[in-house]
């Protein structure tokens, strides 16, 4: 029997939100594109994505649509309170739902597979060289 916990769990940093998913991400990425690097203030943003199926959340996120680089809109879920990111969902793909990295209660459990929309980086956001690169968002994602 394995020790490794069987959800994962996070939220914003006040603790307003709250999630819990019981499956294991379908795809973990540095994703390197202009909103992610205007999100977050640096290169790049974290995140693992997941199947919608059996999440569970505690407390209403503030939401905001844009466009994405791929054309297609996601909706950004942030904490009204504290302005944490939380988590992101997208009009092409209603059964995924994407957190942060950061968000995670345990953010050692973030093993990321690829850095995406590489042809974004900036030298100075030094990434895992060993990571799959791809120009843009790979297909499936």
């Amino acid at each position: 029997m394995s020790n490794a916990p069987s959800s994962y769990t996070g939220g914003c940093a006040c603790g307003a939100i709250r999630y819990e998913i019981p499956s294991e991400p379908i795809f973990q990425n540095h994703c390197q594109c202009l909103d992610c690097q205007h999100k977050s203030g640096t290169g790049h943003g974290s995140y693992l994505s997941f199947m919608r199926s059996g999440v569970k959340q505690t407390g209403s996120a503030a939401l905001w649509d844009m466009v994405g680089d791929s054309g297609n809109v996601k909706t950004r879920a942030f904490c009204p309170a504290c302005g944490s990111p939380v988590y992101m969902t997208y009009a092409a793909m209603p059964d995924v739902i994407t957190v942060h990295a950061a968000s995670l209660d345990d953010a050692s459990r973030f093993k990321p597979q690829a850095v995406t929309y590489a042809v974004r980086g900036y030298e100075w956001d030094v990434l895992d060289q060993a990571l799959t690169r791809f120009e843009k968002m790979p297909p499936g994602q």
